[in-house]
């Protein structure tokens, strides 16, 4: 047989992308003479094209058993290395087809690529400069420097690499969808949409762009758009993990429940099969506190393959503590942590705070800012240069504010910079992260040490910081707010995405049984309409939903006096919702759940001394509403109870909370 001439067959039809025909004669070739070093590596790439990864590796090996030194075949292993997720041995590869041909651009630009995977950023972009300098004008190269520039967080300079690559490759969806990546980075959100949208015109079938675009329009509150991407993006891919929470999200924020409950199932059972799901959203639709540590391992585990050793401790006249957080601005943790950042004993303690987040300019903003010792905005900053200034301020204490919410912090956290390394807060749940030493918490939201990864640091009362200085606005009447004057006010100020089928079914059941009373929500855009037609669905004259709109936060908390009852939410509690409605006098009802997510109100309720108003079913909770519903004097003994408690229980003192706080810091140095 003239093998030569069915090599050359084979590997024509392989240039030209016809796989299956190209595969057919390199297995011929192999049939005559299966010492064909040649025919048997391009079989290799051939199968890692067809998505193969694990018979393309057995077939390059043998390759190389024929042929040790052949460059290309090594830096084909290099490649499949890449596929299989194993990059240290990609990296290795390719350095050795460097040592050989150190001119060679496209294994410059592989190399930054596995750079980019072993989170090594700065020195992906070394070598994507290094293989532009070598040929000027790839696109690919350009595109990927942007990538590089995009996780040091140099989002002008990765637009600026995006756009000279459009100027070489203007009709190439993948680039502009990275355009709009960067352009969200840079708060250009707008322009964003429209970098998108091209992206999406040019490549209908390009999953990433409509999922990215959905992100976009969520982050826009835009929920019914982005749910119509969301399930563009997993008609494309239905395994697209990110576009299945991005798409229940939605739905919960739409309320639209049969969609939700869809969603809801599926990310449970993702996560019980092992696959990919979001730790954060998973919260919300999971009560179950082993799955979410589970769930939470395998995130961490999936970014992060290595941790170095942690820094030897200081010793220092005040303890440093450090605050990293993507959230100094108008938002519930910066109003949560401000009366304990003003409140630290100067003496023993100086607290820094890291920002990783946007300056919103507003006043909590600039309160918070103030009340740090130093103040430090690194939100341009990428993750090696964040742990370096971590390092050099010596900070003994680190604590991570975000856990697995947008924008979090692991891969600063993940490069070791503090000693002793804190998750608190901004998270209901485990990080799951071996970087991560403590968890704080209290008694009540984590009776189960078993849950977390970390080792549970307990807080005497509630593991929730109060900022006891908040000023209460004049109350409305209840006209002026929409409400019956005489009918009971059942009240929930919670998200909408906090809504479930379950939980709103309940709440009409209680309506429909207690003559003249309401359900006062805030104002959602697009879940208004859902929600009336929910409570019509269910028998319940949807004119008995009424909704507050937006109001000044003094205002807001005073408004919470014109209502009877909170109603809680399961599985995902309020949080500072409920503590809101707590300092503004409004009993919570909850239901305590398994979760730490689902015991946060129990948490607020037994630091301020209403117990009672705990249940733990969800028909004791049903039940014991309708029951207060009812009896207006056992209501407004809790009432009462509450106003006496709020300038004496725990829960609103700060000064005891501080020196509890500062105790159990103290106790790690």
């Amino acid at each position: 047989m003239n093998t030569r001439g069915l090599h050359d067959q084979a590997v024509a039809l392989h240039r030209s992308g016809r796989l299956d025909e190209a595969e057919r004669l390199y297995r011929q070739v192999l049939d005559a003479d299966a010492r064909h070093a040649g025919a048997r590596q391009l079989l290799g790439v051939v199968l890692a094209q067809k998505g193969r990864p694990e018979e393309a590796l057995a077939e390059i090996e043998q390759a190389l058993a024929l042929a040790p030194d052949d460059t290309e075949t090594h830096l084909n292993r290099a490649n499949v290395f890449r596929m299989l997720g194993r990059h240290d041995e990609a990296l290795a590869g390719y350095e050795r087809a460097l040592a050989a041909r150190p001119d060679w651009p496209q294994v410059l630009n592989n190399k930054g690529s596995v750079l980019q995977d072993l989170k090594r950023p700065a020195e992906a972009l070394a070598a994507y400069d290094r293989a532009l300098v070598l040929q000027p004008g790839i696109s690919t190269v350009i595109n990927n420097r942007g990538s590089a520039l995009m996780d040091l967080k140099r989002g002008a300079q990765a637009l600026a690499a995006f756009e000279d690559a459009l100027r070489l490759a203007p009709n190439d969806a993948v680039i502009w969808t990275n355009r709009g990546n960067a352009l969200r980075l840079l708060r250009r959100p707008r322009e964003a949409l429209e970098a998108y949208d091209r992206a999406v015109a040019l490549n209908p079938n390009y999953a990433k762009a409509a999922h990215n675009r959905g992100v976009l329009l969520a982050h826009l509150k835009r929920h019914a758009a982005a749910l119509a991407d969301f399930e563009r993006a997993l008609s494309l891919e239905p395994d697209l993990a990110d576009a299945i929470t991005g798409a229940a999200l939605s739905a919960r924020n739409l309320c639209d429940f049969a969609r939700s409950e869809k969603y809801a199932a599926q990310i449970v059972q993702r996560a019980r099969d092992g696959k990919p799901v979001s730790p954060w959203v998973l919260l919300g639709f999971s009560d179950d506190a082993a799955l979410q540590r589970t769930s939470a391992e395998r995130a961490i585990a999936a970014r992060f393959d290595h941790t170095p050793p942690a820094p030897p401790r200081y010793r220092h006249d005040r303890i440093r503590i450090g605050y990293l957080s993507s959230d100094y601005a108008s938002h519930p943790v910066t109003n949560q942590l401000v009366r304990l950042i003003e409140s630290h004993d100067r003496s023993r303690f100086e607290v820094l705070a890291f920002s990783t987040g946007p300056d919103d300019k507003s006043a909590e903003r600039a309160r918070i800012a103030a009340a740090f010792d130093q103040f430090h905005d690194v939100q341009d900053k990428g993750a090696q240069a964040i742990a370096d200034l971590i390092r050099a301020r010596e900070i003994d204490v680190l604590i991570d504010l975000n856990g697995h919410t947008e924008n979090d912090n692991f891969d600063v956290l993940a490069l070791r910079p503090a000693p002793v390394q804190v998750g608190w807060l901004g998270y209901a749940g485990t990080s799951g992260a071996p970087f991560i030493d403590h968890c704080l918490v209290d008694p009540v939201v984590a009776p189960d040490a078993a849950a977390f990864s970390e080792t549970p640091a307990y807080l005497p009362d509630s593991f929730f910081p109060t900022d006891d200085s908040r000023p209460l606005g004049t109350v409305p009447t209840r006209a002026e707010a929409g409400l019956p004057q005489d009918g009971f006010v059942f009240c929930s100020f919670n998200q909408a995405w906090k809504f479930n089928a379950q939980i709103f079914a309940l709440w009409m059941r209680l309506l429909s049984q207690v003559e003249g009373s309401v359900l006062w929500l805030r104002q959602s855009a697009e879940a208004t309409e859902n929600l009336r037609r929910a409570a019509s669905g269910a028998g319940i004259d949807p004119a008995r939903l009424v909704f507050a709109p937006t109001a000044p936060m003094d205002v807001h908390l005073a408004r919470h006096a014109l209502a009877d009852l909170f109603l809680d939410t399961a599985p995902y509690n309020a949080h500072a919702t409920a503590c809101d409605a707590l300092w503004g006098g409004l009993p919570v009802l909850t239901c305590r759940g398994n979760a730490y997510a689902a015991r946060v109100a129990a948490s607020l309720l037994t630091a301020i001394g209403l117990p009672e108003l705990i249940t733990e079913t969800i028909e004791d909770y049903e039940a014991t509403a309708l029951a207060l519903a009812r009896d207006p004097a056992r209501l407004r003994a809790l009432r009462d109870r509450l106003a006496a408690n709020r300038t004496t229980a725990p829960l609103f003192n700060a000064r005891k909370f501080t020196r509890d706080f500062e105790a159990l810091i103290a106790s790690w140095t």
